[in-house]
């Protein structure tokens, strides 16, 4: 296996769709594994299926490694490295350098055998209880078969010879494992056009570019017996040195503990960032699916992640997704930073579009006064607007569910006093607001959480949101005693 040579790990995802909270992990434990050890992090790209690989998907992939902050030491875009190029549609004279030598070397042949020829044996196969991979017709194709393949018109692919004997590895996550021969048939390397596939660029861009550890996930184990026994060979034609160690991470489940796809809307990394997580927070929440810091910590920065991770101490078990404990993390991290990071972060979401008053509206001194409660309260960024637009709404929203659940009762008669008891109070001081209403409920026999009820929907709208008293002062007296008004005048009408 691989020497004791420098930790040299590989991302490379292919630039299809928006990237996948599964494949965030992946780089994520590959990220952290390279810099635990001082080692290497290449980030390549896998793009030579021309049908489903965009540009845009590109630009979003190097566009979510920067905001995660998965910086790459060798790589596209302005990185570079010794082992450039680092995007496999511009490595295609490599590949058919590399499939004449296994040609040439007899490690690989040319199959002429037909997708109806192939689909026949594989069923029979299959009837007779007998592994359906492929059976091996081609490896021996004399001259004249070969002149009587290409008279009929048959094209052929390149199929790499797989050896005759059980093929062993240890897996850095699972231990010991052994594949037999007969459920490791010999696979393709070139389509009938000369077209690389995944099985041989893959593995041929690990060589060359000195992968010491290939860390990916659970879903590409069966396809690692085949990669070695190729490994055997380039370094027999001298085009590598080592072959990597692996280690296949476990599966992220999501709803139903089913394998979390491209297709479940939680999957997408596009999703935490319009809603506001932050990356240290959906990155630590990430870190957790299949690790542990510690039994009693699951916070930690990326920073303390790095100092402790390593790859062994990863749990084979597959991961269930859980989206409100990755909210809660969030909600932890957002209260760890500091206060004008926080106020600085929540900007986009206080400007249009997310915002719902005009921005002639939006007061910054208030924002800054409110921020600090804000900042206790939200478990993604864009859950701020919906707890400050009272600030800077002409009216508060009109949201039915909090008016049907405050204003049980008598809520006039409550408003009435508590109004009265507010004209009077203290607005500097948020415990003279507090009294005032307190006063207001023991007047009609109510506590204060029953008493403020009303009060707040008044004023905010909701039922629920920032510290009501601290709410109060800051928006200010005249407009918060207006709000109360215009409740009682709807009240009464």
């Amino acid at each position: 296996m691989a020497s004791a040579s420098p930790v040299r790990v590989r991302f490379c995802p292919s630039p299809t769709g928006n990237p996948h909270v599964g494949l965030v992990r992946t780089a994520l434990f590959n990220w952290a594994f390279a810099r635990h050890h001082g080692g290497t992090f290449v980030f390549r790209i896998e793009d030579t299926d021309a049908a489903r690989d965009s540009e845009e998907s590109y630009e979003q992939l190097l566009d979510s490694l920067r905001w995660l902050g998965f910086t790459w030491d060798e790589g596209p875009d302005e990185v570079g490295g010794p082992h450039a190029p680092y995007r496999q549609s511009q490595r295609m004279d490599i590949y058919a350098d590399v499939a004449k030598k296994l040609l040439d070397g007899g490690y690989a042949y040319h199959c002429y055998c037909t997708a109806e020829e192939l689909d026949e044996r594989r069923e029979l196969a299959r009837r007779e209880g007998r592994p359906s991979g492929y059976d091996g017709t081609c490896r021996v194709v004399t001259e004249e078969q070969k002149a009587a393949y290409e008279a009929e018109g048959r094209t052929s692919i390149v199929r790499f010879r797989m050896p005759d004997e059980p093929i062993t590895f240890q897996d850095l996550v699972r231990g010991e494992l052994t594949f037999t021969p007969e459920n490791v048939p010999d696979y393709g390397i070139l389509r009938a056009n000369g077209a690389p596939l995944y099985t041989l660029v893959n593995p041929v861009d690990d060589a060359l570019m000195e992968i010491t550890h290939v860390l990916r996930g659970e879903d590409l184990l069966s396809s690692t017996p085949r990669q070695i026994a190729l490994y055997k060979a380039l370094i027999e034609l001298g085009v590598a040195k080592d072959i990597p160690q692996f280690g296949h991470l476990p599966y992220v489940m999501g709803e139903g503990n089913k394998k979390l796809s491209k297709r479940d809307p939680q999957a997408s990394l596009n999703l935490y960032r319009e809603r506001g997580f932050l990356p240290q927070g959906l990155v630590n929440y990430l870190s957790l699916l299949g690790w542990s810091f510690s039994k009693d910590q699951d916070i930690f920065t990326l920073d303390e992640m790095v100092a402790k991770f390593d790859i062994t101490d990863v749990n084979a078990n597959p991961a269930r997704f859980d989206l409100k404990k990755c909210e809660s993390i969030n909600g932890d991290h957002i209260r760890m930073m500091e206060p004008k990071a926080f106020a600085d972060a929540c900007t986009p979401w206080l400007q249009a579009p997310h915002a719902n008053w005009a921005p002639e509206d939006f007061d910054a001194a208030a924002w800054d006064r409110i921020a600090p409660y804000a900042q206790t309260r939200v478990t993604v960024l864009s859950d701020i607007t919906a707890n400050v637009d009272f600030l800077f709404l002409k009216e508060p929203v009109e949201d039915q569910a909090s008016w049907d659940k405050a204003m049980k009762g008598e809520p006039a008669a409550l408003l009435t006093t508590a109004r009265e008891k507010l004209d009077a109070a203290d607005w500097n001081d948020p415990e003279s607001l507090k009294q005032a209403v307190l006063d207001a409920g023991e007047a009609h026999g109510l506590k204060l959480g029953k008493a403020q009820a009303p009060v707040r929907v008044a004023v905010t709208g909701r039922t629920v949101g920032l510290p009501l008293f601290e709410s109060l002062e800051i928006l200010g007296k005249e407009r918060s005693l207006a709000r109360i008004d215009a409740t009682l005048a709807k009240l009464a009408g």
